[in-house]
């Protein structure tokens, strides 16, 4: 019994630290910011109780969060699909044995290794601005054009939503991982009964991969809803131009750091949980429908 005891004590030093950082860093910071959201609060002044009025503020009186909303819907909905398109495309064209096989995935890993960094976000200003090198490479094959593809509020969201794609590199990772776990013998048996490339893909490769599949998207869209750091610095904070790069979470910030209406943001984090929450939860639901496990057993 007291060897018993003292293995729990063990236990329990060890799990401190975590239990410790989780308490004060992650689930003090959410509860105080639920409390701040029904409150009026600028850091300068005691927070203020006034109920739901700034959820009430949220969806009748501020024009630039539906704005906020419409470039967020949009940057996901394009960005996520594209990113995992590529992402499975170079992952099955880099589960083929070849020579320096293992160099070409660390390159196309390496844009999310560095991740949408503040170095990379002023790279793309670098690319995309008028005198910028997309210009001057469409110069070189007689395309003359001055237009900053950042600056332009037809092109600055698609800007954004191209630096997504290019950091597809983990989920590509997690594709050939998946890709190496399907047995051969399903696609020599497929091609013993006639099939061509374009029915083993969907109907061998797609079904197994199914699950890796439902990971990556719920991950990504996360992210996706997240993004806050090329927003900040290609818009220089401001989420232009005409607030067409001005994602949810750009205009949070701007709420809580520029303005100072802690409680209002607060508020607007909250909705953002919820909304990803039930993106979740619809994803899951209509995994019954598209999403294949070996066995019934693992649903």
């Amino acid at each position: 019994m007291k060897l018993r005891d003292n293995n729990n004590v063990v236990g329990y030093v060890f799990t401190a630290p975590f239990i410790i950082g989780f308490l004060i860093f992650t689930l003090y910071p959410i509860l105080s910011s639920l409390y701040y959201s029904f409150t009026e609060y600028n850091l300068m002044e005691a927070p203020r109780w006034i109920g739901f009025d700034n959820y009430v503020k949220m969806f009748t009186d501020d024009d630039k969060i539906w704005k906020s909303f419409q470039v967020t819907f949009t940057y996901v909905l394009a960005s996520v699909p594209l990113r995992l398109g590529f992402a499975l495309i170079v992952a099955m064209l880099l589960n083929k044995a070849a020579r320096g096989i293992g160099v070409y995935r660390s390159a196309y890993y390496l844009p999310s290794l560095i991740g949408g960094s503040v170095a990379v976000s002023i790279m793309w200003t670098q690319i995309f601005g008028d005198k910028g090198l997309l210009n001057s490479f469409l110069g070189v094959i007689g395309i003359h054009t001055e237009t900053s593809w950042i600056g332009s509020p037809g092109t600055a969201l698609w800007t954004l939503i191209a630096l997504s794609v290019w950091q597809f590199g983990s989920s590509m990772l997690i594709f050939l991982a998946g890709l190496k776990n399907i047995p051969h013998s399903l696609y020599e048996a497929a091609s013993v009964d006639g099939a061509n490339g374009f029915y083993k893909f969907f109907r061998v490769t797609l079904p197994l991969l199914s699950p890796i599949i439902l990971f990556n998207l719920i991950m990504q869209t996360i992210s996706a809803f997240m993004t806050f750091t090329p927003a900040y610095i290609i818009s220089r904070g401001e989420g232009g131009p005409l607030d067409n790069t001005l994602l949810y979470s750009l205009y949070l910030y701007r709420r809580a750091f520029v303005f100072f209406e802690m409680g209002y943001a607060s508020a607007m984090a909250w909705v953002m949980l919820i909304i990803i929450g039930i993106i979740t939860l619809v994803l899951f639901k209509s995994s019954k429908y598209w999403v294949h496990y070996e066995s019934k057993g693992d649903k």
